[in-house]
């Protein structure tokens, strides 16, 4: 799983709930383009169209405002004319219609993003790595370390399927994962692998408590 790139359409006026939903989503190896972001970043709509045409999946977040939205209705129609498949998420099921009126979905839940995002993941790893039902697709974030002076890379494998980190979740759980270098222990959120704390390695708090 790495080199996939999803493609996210979506209503301008909803850029901030886009961002907030995929803020973890960003932290797995494959990419993630967010249109108005990409336009936003000085990118022309011919380049946006470019990463449409070569998206493995395409997300439409659809919500009241997307009614307003020109472009959400030409970038599903385009994709599905492409056969890329499309992940509808939505406030409401009334906004899931034409094309993808039968297309399963992901619920936007604004009272309870965890939940919605935990969804999202289920849905993706179920398009990007579709393994089989007995089959745990490896997922994996990787990241350098935050500690002073370390920056070594550290690697949070996901070897467990979403129903197994929704149960942690629901328990307070976390996953957890260390710094082979100086053995800081990171801490995420099992239902988004949200980041949640660092603490340091034995090592390291052994020589500040000597200093």
């Amino acid at each position: 799983m790495t080199g996939e790139q999803v493609f996210v359409s979506h209503a301008p006026a909803d850029l901030d709930l886009v961002q907030d939903l995929f803020s973890t989503v960003k932290n797995f190896p494959f990419g993630v383009h967010i249109a108005l972001e990409e336009i936003e970043s000085g990118r022309s709509r011919k380049r946006l169209e470019g990463r449409l045409a070569n998206s493995d999946v395409v997300v439409a977040v659809l919500t009241e405002r997307s009614a307003r939205s020109q472009w959400i209705n030409q970038e599903i129609g385009y994709a599905l004319a492409k056969g890329i498949p499309v992940l509808p998420l939505y406030t409401d099921e009334s906004q899931r219609g034409g094309f993808i009126s039968d297309v399963e979905g992901v619920t936007i839940d604004r009272q309870n993003l965890s939940f919605t995002i935990f969804n999202l993941l289920c849905r993706l790893r179920s398009e990007l790595a579709p393994l089989g039902a007995l089959s745990v697709p490896n997922w994996y974030i990787r990241f350098p370390c935050t500690v002073p002076g370390c920056d070594h890379p550290v690697t949070l494998e996901l070897e467990q399927g979403q129903t197994k980190l929704w149960k942690l979740h629901k328990h307070g759980q976390l996953l957890t994962t260390s710094c082979d270098v100086c053995e800081s222990t990171y801490y995420f959120d099992p239902a988004t692998i949200g980041f949640v704390r660092r603490e340091a390695g034995v090592q390291r708090s052994d020589s500040r408590s000597r200093s």
